[in-house]
């Protein structure tokens, strides 16, 4: 898929500076074996509405596209506790698998800490900055809601982050046209998957989400509301 490579390698270039070299190979991996939804709806919102790809488009694209990705590894290591005890095995092999696992878990919340906050500085002087806030803090705030929450609650808190991403892309990539979105958070509700976690880009983007996406317009609406 065209617009699934063009977000990698805009992700890929917006880190390229990052050190010491294990920290960016981190990166690149996290982002390399995940789905690039976000940036790939970043840049068909956009082309939908201007027809065209506007000045600094996968820039844009990739912005949203680490913040999900680092909010999404920052998810995946609240719930997994990778700082916790390691049980089986003698004494000795536990200390050392749980050393080992410590060191990569180190490694991968700096890798999450580097993702979101590159992804702001590449969305920092768009229509967008406020929205990409908004969703760390609604993030923040689900997280911690998740807690308390039973196990159902908790799933729904967790596909949160997707709808709230999802917005988010096509906020992004209607500004980057001229516009404010008339149907952001609407589109996004259609598009939210039923679980934490997106598909594959070109699964994702069937005909019928396709033609959905048709519909949208450069004019109206307002920004993520969520969180007001």
């Amino acid at each position: 898929m065209e617009e699934a490579a063009a977000v990698r390698r805009a992700a890929s270039e917006a880190t390229a500076d990052v050190v010491p070299e294990e920290l960016r190979a981190t990166i690149d991996e996290y982002v390399a074996d995940g789905s690039v939804v976000p940036g790939v709806l970043t840049l068909l919102s956009a082309r939908t509405v201007a027809g065209d790809d506007p000045e600094g488009l996968a820039r844009q694209a990739a912005g949203v596209q680490l913040i999900y990705d680092g909010l999404r590894l920052t998810r995946e290591l609240a719930q997994d506790n990778p700082w916790g005890d390691a049980t089986g095995g003698s004494p000795a092999d536990r200390d050392v698998e749980a050393q080992v696992d410590r060191d990569d878990a180190d490694m991968a919340i700096l890798a999450a800490d580097v993702l979101v906050s590159r992804g702001f500085y590449l969305l920092a002087r768009t229509e967008a900055a406020e929205d990409a806030v908004a969703v760390v803090r609604a993030f923040g705030r689900d997280q911690t809601d998740r807690e308390a929450a039973d196990e159902a609650g908790a799933a729904d808190l967790d596909r949160n982050l997707e709808a709230d991403v999802l917005e988010l892309a096509v906020t992004t990539g209607v500004a980057a046209a001229g516009g404010r979105p008339d149907d952001a958070g609407g589109l996004a509700t259609d598009f939210a998957p039923e679980r934490a976690g997106f598909a594959p880009a070109d699964a994702f983007f069937d005909d019928g989400r396709r033609d959905r996406l048709s519909s949208l317009t450069i004019d109206g609406g307002r920004a993520l509301n969520r969180n007001d």
